[in-house]
């Protein structure tokens, strides 16, 4: 039984990891972005929680939808005000100019990947 066991535990661990990677990466499923000269930097988009995938994954957020406030962002999504963890907030100059959010939907609820503050014009 334990001889099993540990094949089985290994099989899954390999399973559960080459699910993560495909997950991790860009996706422009129906390649509608594969033109956009901002494609490449959407694309390297990074925060403290890691890659932000592509504007294919990501919302642009009204003005309206978005504040700061002692340094830290909260973001509206669904009706809904969400905190910004800081290791969300993509740091480098916004290229895009709109303001952007990564939302991750999952067992634990409603989480932030990322964010990108626009100019709030």
């Amino acid at each position: 039984m334990v001889r099993l066991r540990i094949p089985l535990t290994l099989s899954l661990a390999a399973l559960l990891s080459v699910a993560a990677v495909s997950l991790g990466h860009a996706r422009d499923p129906d390649g509608r972005y594969a033109n956009s000269p901002l494609k490449q930097w959407f694309d390297s988009l990074k925060s403290g929680k890691g890659p932000c995938c592509s504007d294919a994954d990501g919302t642009a957020v009204s003005d309206v939808d978005w504040e700061s406030k002692d340094g830290h962002y909260r973001v509206r999504i669904d009706g809904q005000w969400i905190d910004v963890p800081d290791d969300a907030v993509i740091t480098e100059p916004n290229r895009y100019g709109r303001t952007m959010v990564w939302p991750i939907r999952g067992y634990l609820g409603l989480q932030i990947r990322c964010f990108m503050p626009g100019s709030m014009t």
